[in-house]
């Protein structure tokens, strides 16, 4: 038979249903008192509560520990069985340890004397249906995160091909069509080829975004952070589109550490990236680490033009974008430090920066060592 559900988030604020279960009439009759604001249904035995959590849309059950023909932790087995987020409280009269661990090991979700009952189980029922809610908020936020994820991947997917379609047409075009003399045609080709890469690029941020918004989850492995800024170095599309931009990096002995690989590299790579960017030719990237006081710390430096005092705070924003010629034409999507904040935080570190007008701006990643 198929159950009636309610809705954990949106029904909150309707009258609750508690099912009692419990031989004792002075129990039942106490239970409903205590209970006065809720709706509560009363069973006798297993049989009437099983038949009863079947047919209604009930919110939490409060069962007695013994009970006839089965068991309390027997009725909250074939409750989980049925609905595995069903919330149930069992009591009992002598809380022996046997009789508790065995409720854990089943699910339940609290467990009160009979002595008590008066002073502990409204303020437990409360406690239980709360945290009930708090977990339909997190999963739904788990859900709309995956939604986002799948989103960008398959907007990301849909521009690529077209992209790489537009770029062959151009090459064809720069080959076969124009003359040597058209030099207007080709300037125009050129220039159509550059925003076809630069879409390009678009996308393959859009994936990697795609790939790190999974969430607050941190899946920890030993990670050399000396070679992870090495490759962030050689990898970083913004050092290569930038030749008359110096490297200086001078790799030294560091303790691996235990952090998420993607979260970390993802952040590394958009600080790097950023120094890069925002560099003139001639200048100069310099990257250098350190280790002391029970953490890490990775220092980067860039020879730009330097962020306002006004605008440093809002450089971590999401969607915000330092604009240091005042086009309104900065590329890329103004989620990159957004996210390196996050995922450094995640790992119990702290991320600033410190930048003068004309004199660049460093920013520094602290990683603890635990």
């Amino acid at each position: 038979m198929k159950r009636r559900h309610r809705n954990d988030r949106g029904d909150h604020r309707q009258k609750r249903t508690i099912l009692v279960v419990d031989d004792d009439s002075a129990i039942l009759a106490l239970c409903g008192r205590v209970l006065r604001g809720y709706r509560v249904l009363q069973a006798r035995n297993c049989t009437e509560a099983l038949k009863m959590f079947e047919n209604e849309a009930v919110d939490l059950v409060l069962t007695d520990a013994k009970i006839p023909g089965e068991c309390g932790i027997d009725l909250l087995r074939r409750i989980k069985g049925l609905q595995p987020d069903a919330l149930v409280i069992i009591m009992s009269a002598c809380a022996d340890q046997e009789t508790v661990l065995r409720s854990l090991r089943e699910g339940v979700d609290d467990f009160i004397c009979k002595q008590f009952i008066q002073l502990q189980l409204r303020e437990s029922i409360e406690k239980v249906l709360f945290r009930k809610i708090l977990r339909a908020e997190a999963a739904d936020k788990k859900r709309l995160e995956c939604l986002r994820s799948g989103f960008l991947s398959l907007i990301s997917h849909k521009l690529r091909t077209p992209i790489t379609n537009i770029s062959l047409i151009l090459e064809y075009l720069d080959q076969s069509v124009c003359g040597s003399g058209a030099n207007g045609c080709r300037q125009a080709i050129a220039t159509a080829g550059e925003e076809a890469s630069y879409l390009g690029r678009l996308v393959d941020e859009l994936l990697l975004f795609s790939q790190v918004m999974g969430g607050e989850e941190v899946r920890p492995e030993k990670v050399d952070l000396v070679s992870l800024v090495a490759n962030a170095l050689q990898e970083s599309p913004e050092s290569q589109a930038k030749p008359g931009v110096e490297t200086f990096f001078e790799p030294s002995t560091l303790e691996s550490l235990n952090l998420d690989l993607r979260k970390i590299a993802f952040a590394l790579q958009q600080v790097i990236d950023n120094a890069y960017k925002f560099s003139p030719e001639p200048g100069r990237v310099s990257v250098a680490l350190c280790q002391g006081n029970g953490e890490i710390k990775i220092v980067v430096v860039d020879s730009g033009s330097g962020i306002p005092r006004e605008e440093q705070e809002k450089v971590f924003d999401k969607f915000y974008q330092v604009d240091p010629d005042g086009t309104g034409q900065v590329r890329g999507l103004g989620l990159g430090l957004f996210y390196a904040r996050e995922y450094v935080l995640l790992h119990g570190g702290a991320i600033t920066l410190e930048s003068e007008p004309g004199s660049g701006t460093t920013v520094t990643i602290v990683l603890p060592l635990q």
